[in-house]
């Protein structure tokens, strides 16, 4: 069964290579959601005054690969302890986020947050936002499988 999922986890770019790298994965895209501004262009998004996050929306086959799976992908694939900023990125649109389509996704985000925060992985207290997924806007063609588009088939995160 096909199923989406929506993850914030600073610029983009490599958050989706990351998910498109995984078994299971069948499509991903990249785009904003969380804020105020309709239909908002990158141009807008950077400013920081349109309150969205760059997000990658992910859509997973269930009988190949879990929520779970992509949850462990998520804390993996960023530094979910610095608020608004992921390296040299810094800004409320590189905030770290899932944002959840189902209660089911609720529940498994919350369960994921809490073992995260009491594992000891981090030294600082993880900032990741949990919200109710919210329209998503598909960022411009060029930010679709950015990095695949230069030959880069793999970023380190």
């Amino acid at each position: 069964m096909l199923e989406q999922a929506t993850f914030a986890a600073g610029c983009f770019w490599g958050v989706e290579t990351a998910f498109r790298n995984l078994d299971g994965v069948k499509n991903t895209a990249v785009g904003y959601m969380g804020g105020m501004t309709e239909k908002p262009a990158y141009e807008n998004v950077c400013t920081g005054t349109t309150g969205h996050a760059e997000v990658v929306q992910v859509e997973f086959d269930t009988e190949t690969v879990t929520y779970d799976d992509l949850l462990n992908l998520f804390w993996n694939a960023h530094n979910p302890t610095t608020l608004n900023r992921q390296g040299p990125d810094i800004g409320t649109q590189y905030r770290s986020g899932i944002f959840y389509h189902n209660e089911t996704q609720l529940a498994a985000a919350k369960l994921s947050l809490e073992k995260v925060n009491t594992s000891g992985k981090f030294s600082q207290p993880v900032v990741t936002e949990i919200s109710p997924a919210g329209e998503f806007n598909r960022a411009e063609e060029y930010h679709q499988q950015y990095l695949e588009k230069r030959g880069i088939k793999s970023c380190h995160l």
